[in-house]
């Protein structure tokens, strides 16, 4: 139903406008028109200047009257105004009756309350009417341009179709002459051929010379789909110039010149859109030489960071170049509304800091085993607001990066060396000179292991505890991981065990001993130990041709 009105209503507006190329009129304006010369106004002066150059009553000599050729008397009048007319049509200016001002005296306020008439600003700023005399004309500035805006708008030489393609014929069918049909067709045939040239050179040319070299991958993924919307931004250029020649309907022109202006930002956005994902390859490729799992993270967030701003630039520029917005008063709107959404999402801003400062500073990078008060896990992502932790509960952490800016941060990842520490007792009834031996043992066993660290460790006899004689044991593993230090420390204290069980040392725990008198029939519990420490010596020699020897091998 709604789209039943809508046509009613469409062809109604038709019925009740006339166009004169460029200039829509309605009903009362034909009431107006006269073949006398009238430029009493801003608006009689353009009616006559494209009344007298429409194909029914063609009349340039009078259309010409409306220029003030003063200085410029050596120009073609006849010509001019044919041309400034052609200027009109292709840059798609549509004027309105409803829009010109009819008044003898009229002032443009925004020119300083001067005496002259503007089309369009944006498009034609040059073109105007001024007040002479009595009489509205074209300004002489205006005639003095209208050769190099005729250049301007058909450049490289298209200007010579608009001659060339009337003598096919001038006869209508379906609304248009027989020359923009053909036109139209060639164009068509010039826009696939184009397109298949281009194509051929890219699939066949360009990606055979990068898989020659190697570049196969990229060529395909990244270079080929950038060469493809490339060539159809070139097929709107073709389109862009030599659509204007055609001098298509006024309505339908005005469409399609807001559709090509429109396509030229959007497709150079696309272009610089794809061409990001070829700079984030490179980047990866880089990243991937570093030791740092940082640069890994920073790469997709460089890539997410510049393909915003493309979006954005590229959208103002769609607004302004395409659909001919003024996108002065939004930027000012988004400066002073900037300043109330920096206020409400100040904790947004200060998280997109707060990365940006992880991101120089490198407390940490993906993998490393970070805490800080609460926070104890490994880190697996660093975003623009969070990061994420994975806890040794399994369970994931998402902590805001303007924290983390601000906290003390604790990483187990960037240590050279995994402390271990442990107390080792033994019961009170182990003679000195085990004991001494026992240390011997001990602190060979750390010289003997692998992946310790030989110039700093303590093993001592440091403590005479309520149950036991303790024994300090402080060393330092070489290892990069959590894994391989639990590894290193199986290693060792399976390595302790052997040598107390050789020594025959026993550990102590929390217990009481009742000692009772030692009968001639019953022996003690207590183990009897020898009081020559050659014995001792010579079970350790034992233990450790035996057992660290082994380990060395």
């Amino acid at each position: 139903m709604f789209k039943k009105y809508f046509l009613l209503l469409w062809l109604c507006l038709l019925a009740s406008t006339y166009s004169f190329g460029q200039l829509i009129t309605e009903q009362k304006d034909l009431m107006e028109i006269s073949d006398e010369v009238n430029l009493s106004s801003p608006y009689h002066t353009t009616l006559t200047f494209f009344y007298n150059l429409e194909e029914e009553n063609f009349h340039p000599d009078k259309a010409a009257k409306t220029f003030n050729l003063k200085g410029t008397e050596s120009l073609n009048g006849d010509q001019l105004s044919v041309k400034l007319k052609q200027i009109f049509e292709g840059k798609g200016v549509i004027i309105r009756t409803s829009t010109i001002p009819n008044e003898q005296n009229y002032r443009d306020t925004l020119s300083g309350s001067d005496q002259i008439f503007y089309f369009d600003r944006t498009k034609l700023p040059g073109v105007f009417l001024e007040k002479i005399g009595n009489q509205w004309m074209f300004s002489s500035f205006t005639v003095g341009q209208i050769n190099s805006l005729h250049r301007e708008t058909y450049p490289y030489g298209t200007a010579k179709l608009l001659d060339l393609l009337p003598k096919i014929g001038n006869e209508e069918y379906l609304g248009f002459h027989l020359w923009q049909l053909v036109g139209f067709l060639i164009l068509i045939f010039l826009v696939f051929l184009s397109h298949l040239v281009f194509t051929f050179l890219v699939d066949k040319g360009l990606l055979y010379v990068l898989k020659r070299l190697g570049y196969g991958y990229i060529g395909e993924n990244y270079l080929l789909p950038i060469a493809r919307i490339t060539s159809f931004y070139f097929i709107v250029l073709l389109l862009a110039l030599f659509l204007p020649v055609l001098q298509l309907p006024t309505e339908i022109w005005a469409w399609i010149i807001v559709i090509i202006n429109t396509l030229k930002p959007l497709l150079i956005t696309v272009i610089f859109y794809k061409i990001v994902d070829v700079i984030a390859a490179y980047f990866s490729k880089l990243a991937e030489r570093t030791e740092s799992t940082l640069d890994d993270q920073l790469v997709p967030l460089i890539r997410k960071t510049l393909k915003a701003f493309v979006i954005i630039i590229g959208t103002l520029f769609v607004l302004k170049e395409g659909l001919n917005l003024d996108i002065i008063p939004f930027l000012t709107g988004l400066s002073i509304g900037g300043v109330a959404i920096a206020l409400a999402a100040q904790d947004t801003i200060k998280n997109f800091f707060g990365s940006v400062m992880i991101f120089l500073d490198r407390p940490f990078q993906v993998g490393d085993w970070i805490t800080s008060g609460d926070l104890d896990g490994t880190v697996e992502e660093v975003g623009f607001r969070s990061t994420r932790v994975r806890t040794f509960r399994n369970s994931v952490m998402y902590i805001p990066n303007g924290k983390i800016a601000d906290a003390t941060i604790d990483n187990h990842g960037l240590r050279q060396y995994r402390r271990f520490y442990t107390t080792i007792t033994i019961t009170y009834d182990t003679p000195p000179e085990l004991v001494e031996e026992f240390v011997k043992g001990l602190r060979s066993i750390v010289t003997s292991h692998p992946r310790t660290r030989k110039d700093t460790f303590h093993v001592y006899f440091n403590n005479l505890s309520s149950y036991s004689l303790d024994i300090m044991f402080y060393i330092f593993f070489e290892v990069p991981t959590w894994a391989e230090e639990l590894e290193c420390r199986h290693e060792v204290l399976i390595q302790i065990m052997k040598l107390a069980e050789t020594l025959e040392v026993r550990f102590a725990f929390p217990t009481q001993t009742v000692h009772m008198e030692t009968f001639p029939e019953k022996k003690s519990l207590s183990p009897e130990y020898d009081s020559d420490i050659k014995t001792y010596q010579a079970k350790l020699g034992q233990f450790m041709q035996q057992e660290l020897k082994k380990k060395e091998n």
